[in-house]
């Protein structure tokens, strides 16, 4: 049987919700979120002095990632969804593969290379993303039929699995819906196994993703950040 997503624990399950826990910044989510196009399904952060702020160490996110990754924590990368009619998209299961970085310096174990939206990014070993912590803070609530996260219990205990054998592991692990109301916060280990569906019910459906990190990248790769 499947644990219900209030019972998930990060360690054990590779995700968790932390209730409530950004309830008192929603309106300062929300003013970044209405300051942002709607026109895309998702949008990259980067040199944004609002959103540093609310990431900053001292400040209620960076708080949250460093308890679980230690002083050295940083965000790496932030992106914020916003599902509408006009972008209501789903996405198969998948993990996430890869980095943005400054620039191209061909390191060992770092590759493939590729460009999108004119950021360089690139895959790195599978060691790095599993000591990554995900972060997903929902500025507005998603119920089960608001297109919520699906997660494969487990699945971040598996290093980098190919693309072939995740249908497999989703079968083997099952899959959790992350619901969450307005100022939740969900964790997840970077590797996790995870998918979401078309909206059924068309609300807002606001969610800053960051990744965060406590080490630096090997030979003179630099994180972007935001």
């Amino acid at each position: 049987m499947m644990p219900v997503p209030g019972a998930l624990a990060l360690r054990q399950h590779g995700a968790e919700c932390l209730q409530g826990a950004a309830r008192g910044i929603l309106p300062a989510l929300k003013a970044l979120a209405d300051a942002l196009p709607t026109e895309r399904a998702g949008s990259r952060l980067h040199g944004t002095p609002a959103l540093s702020a609310l990431l900053a160490a001292d400040a209620p996110l960076g708080r949250l990632a460093a308890a679980h990754l230690g002083a050295a924590s940083r965000p790496v990368r932030a992106l914020l969804f916003d599902k509408t009619p006009a972008t209501n998209w789903a996405l198969g299961w998948h993990q996430d593969r890869v980095i943005v970085v400054r620039e191209r310096i061909e390191t060992a174990g770092y590759g493939p290379w590729s460009i999108k939206r004119g950021l360089i990014h690139v895959a790195p070993p599978p060691e790095l993303h599993a000591a990554m912590l995900t972060m997903r803070v929902h500025v507005d609530a998603v119920p089960a039929n608001n297109a919520p996260l699906l997660v494969a219990p487990g699945s971040h205990r598996l290093g980098r699995i190919a693309e072939d054998r995740i249908a497999a592991v989703v079968r083997d692990h099952g899959s959790v819906a992350c619901l969450a109301e307005a100022g939740d916060v969900w964790l997840y280990a970077t590797p996790i196994v995870h998918a979401s569906a078309v909206a059924e019910h068309i609300g807002r459906r606001r969610v800053l993703q960051i990744d965060f990190a406590a080490e630096d990248l090997p030979g003179g790769l630099r994180w972007l950040g935001v």
